[in-house]
């Protein structure tokens, strides 16, 4: 794989034109990675691209062309080492992302998106991440359920029977060793980790009537 001096071709498959040509441009500033970003409008355009080159990373939404079948696009596509990103525009299912070898949401900010590419980037990535999610104790997972669910640093201290002090340290904590700075970051991640059910975030994000 490519290493951080070395040009690093990602293609960006987004039918919106504002967040397609917004990453684009996010990933060319991004610290340390000299990232040449190419951007897809269209499956035709993705399957026209791939024929003549292997970028070493794919960020595509799941929802792109309607739905992307990534099983058939990696077996396709095998002999290429390509890095398979999802692109999260909205709250989706967590087996959705599965066949994914990482996951990027529109709230993150440029050092998540540098931290995470950089983990694809880098051989024993994969083991690398499940170290840093395991060093997670209990307690710091049920604060990061808590923010999910919408609650404040006073709320979560009071029901936790902890100091809103602590709150906030253990907070910084989740932050530094999951690199997530965003309480969107953290929804995803919770989802996709399985410490909220999808149906507690739906409804926290309906509107009321």
């Amino acid at each position: 794989m490519s290493n951080n001096t070395s040009s690093i071709k990602i293609a960006v498959a987004e039918s919106s034109v504002i967040i397609r040509s917004g990453l684009a441009t996010v990933l060319k500033r991004l610290p340390n990675l000299n990232v040449h970003p190419i951007e897809i409008s269209s499956p035709e355009s993705l399957q026209n691209y791939i024929h003549l080159n292997a970028p070493d990373i794919l960020i595509i939404n799941p929802n792109f062309g309607g739905w992307f079948d990534i099983a058939t696009f990696k077996a396709e596509n095998a002999k290429a080492e390509i890095k398979y990103l999802a692109l999260i525009c909205s709250v989706i299912d967590s087996n959705t992302l599965k066949e994914y070898d990482e996951h990027l949401s529109i709230c993150d900010d440029i050092e998540t998106i540098a931290a995470k590419l950089n983990r694809l980037l880098h051989t024993g990535n994969e083991e690398e991440k499940d170290n840093e999610q395991e060093t997670l104790s209990q307690r710091e997972k049920e604060i990061i359920t808590c923010v999910v669910k919408g609650m404040t640093n006073k709320a979560i201290a009071e029901q936790l029977y902890l100091s809103i002090h602590t709150v906030i340290t253990h907070r910084r904590n989740i932050a530094r060793k999951l690199q997530i700075h965003s309480p969107a970051g953290l929804t995803i991640y919770a989802i996709v980790n399985k410490l909220v059910e999808l149906k507690d975030i739906k409804e926290k994000l309906s509107p009321i009537s």
